[in-house]
């Protein structure tokens, strides 16, 4: 599995309902709200064989309301 996380600007007034739908679709670990020029943080766990850009954009990008995002692959865990 690698670990990614995900920064997530929501059309605005729309946080919340993007934020639902992701907890819907269970595919995070951790979902957060955050401050600055992102509105969601997300972590999720892509698996070891799948194309992480395919994965994100399969079961993510679809949901509404959701205007950019900046995806931050990860190494090695201290």
């Amino acid at each position: 599995m690698n670990c990614v996380f995900v920064q997530i600007r929501c059309k605005p007034g729309t946080a919340y309902r993007v934020a639902d739908e992701i907890t819907l679709r269970e595919i995070h670990s951790e979902l957060y709200s955050t401050s600055g020029d992102y509105d969601l943080l997300l972590k999720l766990y892509v698996p070891a064989d799948a194309d992480v850009g395919k994965f994100i954009n399969d079961h993510l990008l679809d949901i509404p309301g959701i205007e950019r995002t900046h995806t931050t692959l990860t190494f090695k865990a201290f």
